[in-house]
């Protein structure tokens, strides 16, 4: 099975300039727990509902004053649209992240695949398995 036939397409970029409590209210309204950062036609990182809790609130940042430049994930993994789904679960598993941005051959953003979305399609124990692991600074 394909990441293709699985994945969330509806998927649009926040700007890294874009207010955190903008971005956070997106997330809110979409219903979802992360959104690509792109910049110049290109996905620059990705901001988490996570980031925002840990590099905004609780780092102190006034949440009216910065942006998801300020406390987004930088280096974004991704899969491709035609990647087989248990590598895709693979993939996340081993870098123990619970959605990936999709795109294409041109590397375009077509679309999101989540834990949910392989869990649905019958993949959701191989990645959890390595989702849930402790990361080794967690065992440090």
């Amino acid at each position: 099975m394909k990441v293709s036939e699985i994945m969330t397409g509806t998927v649009e970029l926040v700007s890294p300039d874009t207010g955190v409590r903008e971005a956070a209210k997106r997330m809110a309204d979409e219903d979802v727990g992360a959104l690509p950062v792109g910049a110049n036609d290109t996905l620059v990182g990705m901001v988490t509902d996570r980031d925002i809790a840990l590099r905004g609130v609780a780092a102190g940042r006034q949440m009216d004053e910065s942006s998801v430049e300020d406390v987004m994930s930088n280096g974004v993994l991704y899969c491709f649209d035609d990647a087989d789904c248990a590598d895709v679960a693979d993939n996340m598993a081993q870098n123990q992240v619970r959605r990936l941005p999709v795109v294409n051959a041109d590397k375009r953003l077509v679309g999101m695949v989540a834990l949910a979305d392989l869990a649905r399609a019958g993949f959701g124990e191989r990645a959890a398995v390595g989702i849930s692991e402790p990361s080794a600074a967690a065992r440090a």
